[in-house]
């Protein structure tokens, strides 16, 4: 079992559905060098969390199958994934800016202040069987939120060099992202039955529920904006891409003829 997420029951306290939870210590001033550096920093653990992405996708196959058939993924399946999913989130959160301190080399990290929370449950066979259907929605937003995200990113690499830290709406706006694509892929690899949902935060909890600085996860009007901001440039993107492929297509069609008659 990876230290870093925590199986429990398939239900919150209250009885409602439980979400995959991600947990980030609240903004805090961070080294200005290690800003400067981040991604250049990070290019071994990308490395990395490409190799183990290869291997969860083949371990996600197999589970498919399993969970098809009983249920609920294997004990060991679901180890190894959360495990995959933990690894990869805490390198995302670190190259989307929001903690400074470095990703370790190892699933297993109980004092890393980047911690998500699974529960294993079971699971629904028909929502497996169509899992790749049912994911289509939400893997499109996660995409739209990425591309939005990372088309701004060198501005808020830039702020947190002047300042050392991420402003209060950048850093919620960049962890409901991150907490999103985290339940995305949680959902993709059947780690829940729960369907990624919260893009726009949670609702106030009391303070004596209040665990970390995304849970819960609170967007002031500023955030929420800016998460519509990287949602809008997430299309604008797709769409600036398909015109440019397009042209590129239009005019290797003129050319072909040309070429042909010359020949």
């Amino acid at each position: 079992m990876a230290t870093g997420w925590d199986p429990r029951a398939a239900t919150d306290p209250e009885g409602g559905e439980w979400l995959p939870v991600l947990d980030i210590p609240p903004a805090a001033r961070q080294r200005r060098w290690t800003v400067l550096l981040r991604w250049l920093l990070l290019l071994p653990q990308f490395v990395v969390v490409c190799l183990l992405s290869i291997a969860a996708f083949f371990v996600t196959i197999v589970g498919w199958f399993a969970a098809l058939f009983t249920g609920r993924l294997p004990e060991g399946i679901f180890s190894f994934l959360g495990s995959v999913l933990v690894y990869r989130t805490r390198v995302g959160v670190s190259s989307m800016l929001l903690v400074d301190r470095y990703p370790p080399f190892a699933f297993s990290a109980p004092d890393h202040p980047v911690q998500i929370e699974l529960r294993a449950t079971p699971l629904n066979r028909l929502a497996v069987f169509f899992r790749l259907i049912l994911m289509i929605p939400a893997g499109i937003i996660n995409n739209l939120a990425q591309a939005g995200w990372f088309a701004i990113g060198w501005i808020f690499w830039l702020i947190g060099i002047v300042l050392g830290r991420l402003p209060a709406p950048v850093f919620a706006a960049t962890a409901a992202v991150a907490r999103y694509q985290m339940r995305f892929t949680a959902y993709a690899t059947m780690l829940t039955p729960a369907y990624p949902k919260r893009l726009f935060g949670d609702e106030p909890a009391p303070r004596e529920a209040v665990r970390s600085g995304t849970r819960p996860l609170l967007l002031d009007t500023t955030a929420k904006v800016l998460v519509v901001l990287f949602l809008l440039l997430g299309v604008g993107g797709h769409i600036v891409s398909g015109v440019v492929d397009y042209g590129d297509d239009e005019k290797n069609d003129r050319t072909a003829p040309a070429a042909a008659s010359a020949g």
